[in-house]
């Protein structure tokens, strides 16, 4: 819709919610500007999936940009045309947007090693959030994360918005009904190389940090590092320090996809294996750039992730004991037979529907109801990212227990569980 939401809907969001769980009612329903006035929001970080994100809220007419930030001049500034602000309004420090009492949600879109540290910080600032994949940089971040939002009572949309597409959400219920029989294996496929932008190599060496970028900033929770642009912006993707290359970066999104085919959102694989894990030899890229990794859950199907250059295989497929299904975005394949011919009965699971990931969390906002990735369901996504990475690093198998989300017995993975985060920055909420 996109009309402004009616007293009348607010409120009917609003009771909905309350019989859900604890319901918070921010000053855009009933403060300053009253019902129906328009949702402001900060963005953090604006390079280019935070542009993106800008962009697409700026196409709401129930949105009000109120304030950009980033650590790199160019970014900010940039941003601030589009959303049509001055310089007031443009901050490089997270820290003072959330300060600001005119501020009701913020979309953060920085690098991994960010998104528990500013996400937190958010909820306990008492700001809705709109965060980029992965949740979180490690399983313990994740978990405080979602601590976070649930003790504050806070939205948190995260950015797997392949839950807001049509094609994705009916090959799941497809899966979810039986209609490839009884599911066996899941194959998550996903690069195999590193698409650098840029032209670096990763070999480069340390140079001076250019005006206009925060480089102590942008390093933030993370061990400091010397400065080269080629660890910075997109190719943060690729350096262990900040996230583990494809196994987050699409697995994220695949991986979130797996798991609500397999009605998994509330639990995790308790047995995960990695092979065929290369590294580049030298240089900042030490991410894994190819792998193979086996997940078994207690009960269900066995989960597949590999990597390759072949791209009609980037994607999910479903494998059943009386048929397949494969999802990817606008893609959906089905077989042996076409199930674009399934009526669905009465009696069958249907999915959350959303229709448009940003436009579904300012719902949210608004009427204080469920957004399409919740905190918890993203937290388990990340965590299957996160325990293939473990397995990788370890290079042998390892067990994980769902319940307690701990390595049972397992010192050297659960020294992985949570990242040390560099002072001053804390996971305290």
């Amino acid at each position: 819709m996109n009309r402004v939401l009616s007293r009348r809907r607010i409120l009917g969001g609003a009771v909905a919610a309350a019989a859900a769980g604890p319901l918070v009612l921010g000053g855009r329903v009933w403060g300053q500007g009253g019902p129906g006035s328009k949702v402001r929001l900060a963005c953090i970080g604006t390079g280019g999936m935070g542009t993106g994100n800008l962009q697409s809220f700026l196409n709401d007419d129930r949105v009000q940009v109120v304030a950009v930030c980033d650590v790199d001049k160019g970014h900010r500034e940039r941003a601030a045309g589009l959303a049509k602000l001055g310089a007031g309004d443009q901050y490089v420090d997270f820290r003072e947007v959330l300060e600001r009492k005119d501020v009701d949600a913020v979309m953060c879109a920085v690098p991994d090693h960010w998104h528990a540290v500013i996400a937190i910080a958010a909820a306990k600032a008492g700001k809705d959030l709109y965060s980029e994949k992965p949740l979180a940089a490690s399983i313990g971040e994740g978990r405080a994360v979602c601590a976070a939002v649930k003790k504050y009572g806070r939205v948190l949309q995260c950015g797997t918005w392949r839950r807001s597409g049509l094609k994705t959400r009916l090959g799941c219920e497809w899966v979810r009904n039986g209609y490839i029989g009884e599911l066996k294996e899941i194959e998550v496929g996903v690069p195999g190389a590193f698409q650098v932008q840029g032209g670096y190599t990763g070999l480069e060496g340390e140079e001076p940090v250019p005006a206009g970028f925060d480089y102590e900033m942008w390093q933030g929770p993370a061990a400091a590092a010397p400065y080269t642009a080629a660890r910075c912006h997109f190719n943060f993707r690729w350096v262990n320090a900040y996230a583990p290359g494809y196994v987050t970066d699409w697995g994220a999104h695949f991986l979130d996809v797996a798991q609500w085919g397999a009605g998994k959102d509330e639990t995790s694989p308790v047995e995960i294996v990695a092979s065929e894990v290369k590294r580049r030899e030298k240089g900042i890229y030490d991410a894994p750039e190819s792998f193979r990794i086996e997940y078994r859950y207690e009960k269900g199907p066995r989960v597949v992730m590999f990597s390759t250059t072949d791209a009609s295989k980037w994607g999910v497929k479903f494998i059943g004991s009386e048929g397949w299904v494969f999802s990817e975005n606008d893609k959906l394949e089905s077989g042996p037979a076409n199930l674009r011919t399934v009526k669905f009965k009465d009696s069958d699971e249907r999915l959350f529907v959303s229709n448009n990931h940003h436009r579904n969390f300012i719902d949210a906002v608004l009427s204080r109801g469920r957004t399409a990735a919740p905190a918890e369901s993203a937290h388990r996504a990340a965590t299957f990212c996160h325990l293939g990475t473990i397995a990788a690093a370890l290079g042998r198998g390892v067990k994980y227990d769902p319940v307690t989300e701990t390595f049972p017995g397992d010192a050297d993975a659960t020294a992985m569980h949570t990242r040390k985060l560099r002072g001053p920055w804390t996971l305290e909420g």
